[in-house]
């Protein structure tokens, strides 16, 4: 089992940037894939990023694609998403979440998240 933390959220104004990290507890952290996902008022929850266990795949959600960059560091347990250009339609609370061993860009595939951090971009 992992628990995860997110934290870096913030309120940035179209076109500014934000890091988001996340912490995760457990000796297992290498075993698990990482995603980041979103959900936006009155939305489902969707996919934004995803990191294979040593970092070899990532996928990008279409909309994000050469503006955002996920990566990981298992010494430190941890999973960050770089988030550049960013759009007012991007509010949304964004979640880590871990799934074990696989890649996964559907939100239904992943076991484990945290309580998300909360990322407003005005226009």
């Amino acid at each position: 089992q992992v628990q995860l933390v997110e934290s870096g959220g913030g309120l940035v104004q179209a076109g500014g940037s934000l890091r988001l990290s996340c912490a995760a507890s457990g000796r297992t952290f290498s075993s698990y894939a990482m995603g980041w996902l979103r959900q936006a008022p009155g939305k489902e929850r969707e996919f934004v990023a995803t990191i294979s266990v040593r970092a070899g795949t990532i996928y990008y959600a279409d909309s994000v694609k050469g503006r955002f960059t996920i990566s990981r560091d298992n010494a430190k347990n941890t999973v960050a998403l770089q988030m550049n250009s960013l759009k007012p339609e991007e509010t949304a609370v964004y979640y880590c979440e871990a799934r074990r061993l696989v890649v996964a860009t559907t939100p239904s595939e992943y076991n484990y998240w945290g309580q998300g951090t909360q990322v407003t971009v005005s226009s």
